[in-house]
Parts: C-alpha cells; structure tokens; sequence
C-alpha cells in the first residue's frame, strides 16, 4: 500500500505513523515548577540526539506541565523506564490539574537532582540530569510551526544503579528497559543480541 499525508488516506482503522516509526524510548521526565510543585510525566517523542556534548530532547504535544516547568526553570531529569516500573510510569501519566505530583500518585520516590533543581525517579535505574540548551517548535514544508513543543537538554550528570552494571558494562537484559511502540502497544528490551561493524577490505 502507498498513501500521501496530506489526504493521510490510509484505510486503516488507526494512523499507522507511529508504529513504523518504533520502538522509541520513553521520556519520563521530571521537573519542578517555581512554586515548588513536582511533576512527572512520559513522552513518547524522545531521544538521544549528540553524544558531543550530550544533548537529549523530549517533544510535547502542546505546552503541558513539563514544558511550562522546563520553560521556567531550565532544568529537567529523564529516567529509565524499566520492565520493573512499567505500570507506575503509566500511573504517571494520568491527566490531573497543574501542582498535583505524579510521584506520589504512581506510588514512587521524588530526590532532589545533585546537580539540577529538578526531581528524579529515585527507583529508576539510570537517571540523566539536564540543562536546557533550547525549546523551539519545529516547522512543516508549509512553514507553519507544529502542534508540538521541542525541548533540548544537556545531560550534566547521570545516576546508574550498580545492579544493572556486568562486566564494565551496562545490561539492558538486567535494566529491561521499556520502549513505546504504536497505538497502545510497548515492547521490552531485554532480547539483547550484539552486531559487531564489517571492517572495511
């Protein structure tokens, strides 16, 4: 089958866009507003995207408490979602009113960010915390900015719990770590295989 986006003429029940692009890290993201409320919400649009500096960016659709919190203070925390977390993230994603903190709603301990005055999944197996570099909406052919909010942070330190450490090495068979797939569906990480690069002849 072929379809353009501009008729998005798909015949499918769902829009298949995001299953293909798949699987995609989730963004837990932790922040403080300047009156002093915690929030923690995930983001399906979420990635790596330097390793030099380290710069990660998470995008939301529409200026949720995240952003307005980023926005504010410049800082923010990514947590690892692991097999382990996967219903308390998904608790954390519930839709309640602005200073209301997803932390204790999912049943999980906020800490203090060491470097960043930002909160943290203090049950998380790898944390990075973050100082925004910039926050922009990025544009279609039409010029016209997306529904979407983008926001790039410089990872300035990260937590790892020793438990998910081998052989000098992080294990994600050990970490299980949770990816978001399309529609409703998530996948785990935990099937590692290694490929190794062909050298040139």
């Amino acid at each position: 089958m072929f379809y353009t986006t501009d008729t998005n003429r798909h015949g499918l029940a769902y829009d298949p866009f995001k299953a293909i692009v798949a699987p995609r890290p989730i963004g837990w993201i932790g922040s403080k507003g300047i009156d002093g409320s915690l929030n923690l919400s995930p983001y399906s649009f979420f990635n790596a995207v330097s390793d030099r500096p380290k710069l990660v960016m998470f995008s939301s659709m529409g200026r949720k408490d995240s952003v307005r919190n980023v926005e504010e203070t410049n800082v923010f925390t990514a947590n690892l979602v692991s097999r382990n977390l996967l219903e308390k993230m998904n608790h954390s994603s519930i839709a309640v009113p602005y200073g209301i903190d997803e932390f204790s709603l999912a049943g999980l301990t906020a800490k203090p960010g060491r470097l960043v005055d930002a909160p943290y999944v203090a049950e998380a197996f790898a944390v990075l915390e973050c100082r925004v570099t910039e926050v922009m909406r990025p544009k279609g052919l039409d010029g016209e900015p997306s529904e979407n909010i983008m926001v790039f942070g410089q990872v300035v330190g990260i937590h790892i719990d020793e438990t998910i450490i081998r052989d000098g090495r992080l294990d994600m068979a050990l970490a299980r770590p949770v990816a978001r797939m399309g529609y409703m569906d998530y996948s785990e990480g935990s099937d590692v295989f290694e490929l190794r690069r062909p050298t040139a002849p």
